[in-house]
């Protein structure tokens, strides 16, 4: 490993500590070395704050002057929330700055290291840049397509099924796996569930670990069946949104808005589509959506290629039967030439399960419904 190499990747352990705390704005941490010493360290810790640089610089104070400053996203350009981290730099009399990867947002890509570069900064760029992009494949989506990350989760048996014939569905994966899906949820902004979830498990979809934070509960309901004693209407532990379509109750949205819950009413006539809502989600900065649906809503997002990643808990157990519902339903894809196939593979061991990791390949063949 190359010194570049060493500080990048101190660098992305800082920013990676502050994910779930910085949407919809990227994961950055920044180290400045002067002399062979750090001494400076910093991570992006909230939308609205300082920046990595800023805090790294703070805490460098003079020693920052001809030194070397490593960080994980091309440093900003623009006035926002705070001010431009490029000019900071050169101000700060930096020596030179290496980038694990350039803005992805195409309107600003290249701005920032063009100020560095016009003020004599040396500047190098792409050093541990494939982990960059994967730390922020999140920021890196939202940013361009103005429309959420979408990871679709679900806990299988080894054979597809997410209950048995009879619809017992606890537990099918182990504590330590059911701990992980608490984590996901709460670096998510948002979580998604189908009405017929809230019916069958009147679910709380909360994140359920030390200073977890709760994300916004998404439901799709496309004539208000939801009860107005669901525990997402009435436990007031987080948000909750409901996309319906144009059939919906008037006094069952009346009621439910009265209990704080907002109503979405979407284009379609009796269905709720996908694309609506994860456009309305974008529409209100929600950069990441989890869907922890059953097969009908994964289908519906996956038929519609909404979803970037996949992550499957699989669960060393066979139940078999015929009409046991599996993760992904719906009509179905008719030629295997034009199954969605996973890439980027991760499988790992949790407690007595095993977790996937994937990201979806559609094919052009494939037609968005």
């Amino acid at each position: 490993m190359s010194s570049h190499e060493f500080y990048m990747q101190l660098a992305l352990q800082n920013a990676r500590a502050m994910k779930g705390q910085t949407d919809p704005n990227p994961l950055v941490g920044a180290v400045i070395v002067n002399d062979h010493r750090i001494v400076g360290i910093g991570a992006h810790l909230k939308a609205g704050e300082p920046h990595a640089e800023i805090h790294a610089l703070r805490m460098a104070g003079e020693k920052a002057k001809d030194s070397t400053v490593y960080v994980t996203l091309e440093p900003c350009s623009h006035y926002g929330r705070t001010g431009p981290c490029a000019l900071a730099l050169v101000e700060a009399k930096v020596k030179k700055v290496v980038i694990a990867t350039l803005d992805p947002n195409p309107i600003v890509s290249g701005r920032g290291v063009q100020i560095l570069k016009d003020a004599g900064i040396e500047v190098i760029v792409g050093v541990c840049e494939e982990e960059a992009k994967k730390m922020n494949e999140v920021f890196n989506k939202f940013i361009v397509e103005k429309i959420p990350f979408v990871t679709m989760k679900s806990a299988i048996t080894l054979d597809g099924k997410i209950a048995t014939s009879a619809s017992d569905s606890k537990w099918i994966t182990s504590e330590q796996s059911r701990y992980d899906v608490h984590q996901l949820r709460s670096e998510n902004q948002a979580i998604l569930v189908g009405v017929n979830t809230v019916l069958k498990d009147n679910p709380e979809l909360t994140a359920r670990i030390p200073n977890g934070r709760n994300p916004i509960r998404i439901i799709m309901d496309s004539t208000l069946k939801i009860p107005l004693d669901a525990k997402v209407v009435t436990d007031q532990q987080a948000d909750t949104w409901i996309f319906t379509s144009q059939c919906f109750d008037p006094e069952k949205k009346r009621l439910l808005e009265e209990q704080g819950v907002k109503v979405f009413v979407t284009n379609g006539a009796n269905k709720v589509n996908p694309i609506d809502v994860v456009r309305t989600l974008g529409e209100k900065s929600i950069s990441s959506l989890f869907i922890e649906g059953g097969g009908e809503i994964n289908a519906s997002f996956i038929e519609h290629k909404l979803v970037d990643k996949v992550v499957l808990y699989i669960a060393p157990k066979l139940v078999g039967g015929r009409t046991a519902p599996s993760f992904f339903a719906g009509n179905g894809i008719p030629k295997m030439a034009d199954a969605v196939e996973l890439s980027n593979i991760e499988i790992t061991s949790i407690g007595n399960d095993f977790k996937l990791v994937g990201y979806p390949k559609y094919t052009k063949s494939m037609k968005s419904k």
